[in-house]
């Protein structure tokens, strides 16, 4: 069953990313196929667990999307907009299953207000049940030619037993019937068996048949009709022409079950079961298996089946073939046991950074070298499981096309949503919480960001607005960006309103990114209106604070009148990085290594100067870098060395130096929660156990910068 759900939720994704594709273009012929394939394999998933009140709702959409293949009707927006609405309550549907819950009234009500909005483009559909599950249909014929039946009529070919007048049937009789079942349109007879007048025998059948036939029987009812002359006579029953497009586009629209070349055959309508048998006992009549003929073959040579059908069942079987092999080579694993493999690691690098330290006391050539070894493969296996746990961000960034559309329907404004970056993978769980603040952020850019279509004609603008959601890599993190053409945030309307809200002081002296960043404090909105998207100011700290949850940032770009983008950065993983290790005192801190650039020596001139301030200046190669001491910063007692150290980190754009004591070299970190107590401490984002045994405080780099900005801004203000 969970199987089922999984699979259900997987297909409701592929046939609402196709839906939304379909309003903003004409739908090809594959992908309707696409949507109607999803439907009614949920409709048949369902059906195998007796999930009724699934397939009876699922069966009215397929029937609609039956007619949309069929050229019936248009899949134009309204029916793309019931379609969407389908999706979500068959999602419902399931989540109910998942819960174990029974549907209840609301539920059900639902699912007749859809099914009645169904049936407005449906007539005469059939009552649905799970027993009839493989519902087929019957398209309208279309030419197709170049096949030996080229007309469309049935073709029959017959040649009864020589014995059938002896055994007291009349083979005219049989055409006759023939006659219930459609239209008899021409008749040739054969004589080609007729022996001279003195050899003939008045009670043999020495006539042969080719008979054109229209009916919109299908062919297992046609052979039905010769059922009791079967024995001893050659019956060859070939579709129209028309047919046989409906035949390929039935094989192709089946399920991907394995199934061997005759079932496939017979199920989409082409073969009967007693033409494969007959097929069958020919092949199995050779002097070694051997020489026996695929049964393609012989079913060509005895011209039951078209070649071309054959060929569209080999490639639905290859194509079966290669799905099922690339999903044997995947495996699903409960992501909790992925936890515990990282944990198991985490806990590995420890282990292996005790026994170099040991090695690197006792210093034993043998020794050193067998722990350098025994590191190298630990970091292999670091970086291999945690590969387990990456994954696109595309399938979260596709989730966005759905919401861009119903909130642009809501607001009454033309947005477009472009993405970029699907391909970019990082760590299962923050992909997993990175959903929500995106969602806000987004809904925030569409519902204040862009303006109404009246106002971007007026500004110069196209009437069509821009959404944009991209990801990439840099500098070891990932980032992020939600960005839009709209009006950009206002800095003067920002500071105005923080300034009433007594956030700032009047004269306070803001960088630009300070006062961007107010619209993260609590409360804090300055929308003139409030809707029922946004403008209450709640909201934007619950997206800094998820953010920060994850040990990442947010920054806000914006040109008034042109747009603003968002940029949250991200760490690749939660659990494991590699670390800088320095000391202060006799306390130990790493810096994420993927931060640093480089490290020099503080100048004797800048040693000691400015020590009481937490941020000062030095030259590094013309350029002017802020430095910040951890000693001064944690306040931590004793006298610094004579001689300090710069580590030179970058976040973003920004680069500061981190003033330590000692420098100790590169080590895998294991990344620990500080607990709730502690993690408020700004400037240190976890801790992680050294191999000594000892703790060591993980630098909080971006907050770091905050603080080192925040003292020189008061510093400049302070001075004014």
């Amino acid at each position: 069953m969970q199987t089922f759900i999984i699979e259900c939720r997987e297909l409701l994704e592929s046939m609402e990313a196709a839906l939304l594709s379909a309003e903003e273009a004409p739908a090809s012929e594959e992908a309707i196929n696409a949507i109607f394939r999803a439907a009614h394999t949920i409709k048949g998933s369902a059906g195998l667990f007796g999930l009724d009140h699934i397939v009876s709702f699922v069966h009215v959409a397929e029937s609609v999307l039956d007619k949309v293949r069929n050229n019936e009707i248009p899949l134009d927006p309204p029916l793309v907009a019931l379609m969407l609405q389908v999706c979500d309550h068959i999602g419902l549907l399931v989540s109910y299953l998942e819960q174990l819950k029974e549907p209840d009234n609301d539920l059900l009500e639902g699912s007749a207000i859809l099914q009645a909005g169904l049936s407005i483009y449906l007539s005469d559909t059939p009552p649905p049940s799970a027993s009839t599950l493989p519902v087929e249909h019957e398209a309208p014929y279309e030419s197709e030619g170049g096949t030996p039946v080229e007309t469309d009529n049935w073709h029959l070919s017959l040649r009864f037993n020589q014995d059938v007048l002896r055994n007291g049937m009349d083979p005219l009789s049989f055409i006759r019937y023939l006659g219930t079942l459609g239209k008899v349109v021409s008749i040739i007879t054969l004589t080609d068996t007729l022996p001279p007048l003195d050899a003939m025998d008045p009670e043999t059948c020495y006539l042969g048949f080719e008979i054109s036939f229209s009916s919109n029987a299908d062919k297992a009812e046609i052979e039905s009709v010769f059922d009791f002359v079967r024995e001893g006579s050659l019956i060859h029953i070939l579709p129209p022409r028309s047919k046989i497009s409906e035949y390929i586009e039935l094989i192709q629209s089946m399920p991907a079950d394995d199934m061997r070349l005759g079932e496939l055959l017979i199920k989409c309508g082409t073969l009967t079961r007693q033409e494969l048998e007959d097929g069958l006992a020919s092949q199995r009549q050779v002097e070694s298996p051997d020489q026996a003929k695929p049964i393609g073959e012989v079913l060509i040579e005895q011209n039951v089946v078209q070649p071309v059908v054959v060929a569209a069942a080999l490639d639905k079987q290859k194509a079966v073939k290669d799905v099922k092999t690339a999903e044997a080579s995947l495996i699903r694993v409960d992501a909790n046991k992925l936890d515990q493999l990282i944990n198991l690691v985490g806990e590995l690098i420890i282990a292996s950074s005790g026994a170099s330290l040991i090695a690197q006391k006792e210093a034993l050539p043998h020794l050193l070298e067998s722990t350098s070894t025994i590191s190298r493969l630990v970091e292999t296996i670091r970086d291999s499981a945690l590969s387990l746990r990456m994954v696109p961000i595309g399938g979260t960034f596709s989730k966005f096309k759905r919401v861009v559309r119903d909130v642009s329907a809501e607001l009454g404004k033309d947005i477009q949503l472009e993405i970029s970056g699907e391909e970019t993978e990082l760590d299962k769980t923050v992909v997993e919480k990175i959903g929500d603040p995106l969602t806000h952020l987004v809904r925030n850019s569409m519902d204040h960001g862009i303006e109404p279509a009246d106002v971007r004609v007026a500004r110069g603008k196209p009437v069509v607005g821009t959404l944009k959601l991209d990801a990439y890599h840099d500098s070891g993190n990932i980032i992020i960006e939600v960005s839009d053409d709209g009006g950009g945030l206002n800095k003067d309307k920002i500071f105005a309103k923080a300034v009433e809200r007594g956030l700032i002081k009047p004269d306070q002296i803001l960088s630009e990114n300070e006062i961007y960043n107010l619209i993260f404090e609590p409360g804090f909105s300055t929308a003139d209106a409030v809707s029922n998207l946004s403008g209450r100011g709640v909201g934007m700290d619950v997206v800094r604070r998820n953010i920060e949850a994850l040990r990442g940032t947010v920054e806000i770009r914006s040109v008034l009148g042109e747009g603003a983008t968002m940029r949250i950065r991200l760490p690749l993983t939660l659990a494991i990085i590699d670390g800088f290790l320095v000391e202060v005192g006799d306390s130990s801190y790493v810096v994420p290594l993927d931060m640093v650039i480089e490290c020099i020596e503080l100048p004797v001139t800048q040693a000691g100067h400015n020590a009481e301030n937490d941020a000062d200046f030095i030259n590094l190669r013309g350029e002017v870098l802020p430095y910040l001491r951890l000693r001064k910063h944690f306040e931590i007692t004793g006298e610094p060395p004579r001689r300090e150290n710069v580590v030179v980190v970058q976040f973003g754009d920004r680069k500061m130096g981190i003033v330590v004591d000692q420098l100790m070299g590169e080590l895998q970190t294991v990344i620990k929660p500080l607990g709730k107590v502690l993690n408020k401490i700004r400037g240190i984002g976890g801790f992680t156990i050294l191999g000594n045994g000892r703790v060591a405080l993980i630098v909080d780099v971006p907050s770091m910068m905050q603080e080192a900005e925040h003292a020189a801004n008061a510093q400049i203000s302070d001075a004014s």
